[in-house]
């Protein structure tokens, strides 16, 4: 298991358990905490309902390239933004600290 804090987009903060053995994404993890994630695509790097702004120092894998095509097209990207369904859980996530970005404008 790691420890995740997301923080919602109201500014909550919220600690999660996360474990390493399930091969879950940090999409997956915070939809089973019921928070508002939407992950439309299923986790395909193929929308950005899953954006979040990376606050932690954390060993991060590199973007792949759809991850990375996907940000160029999404709403309120800044440099820490990362696909929560492109973040598998590892033990390199211990104290991933996270906040959820804006909802895109439909």
């Amino acid at each position: 298991m790691v420890n995740i804090t997301v923080i919602d987009r109201q500014g909550k903060e919220h600690q999660l358990e996360a474990p390493t053995d399930m091969n879950m994404n940090l999409m997956e993890v915070c939809k089973a905490y019921e928070l508002p994630v939407k992950g439309t695509c299923g986790g395909m790097a193929l929308c950005s309902t899953c954006h979040v702004y990376v606050l932690s120092e954390n060993n991060l894998p590199g973007m792949s390239e759809d991850e990375e095509d996907m940000l160029d097209q999404a709403f309120f990207v800044e440099d820490n933004s990362r696909l929560g369904c492109q973040l598998h859980i590892t033990d390199n996530l211990e104290g991933l600290k996270v906040k959820l970005a804006p909802e895109s404008e439909d």
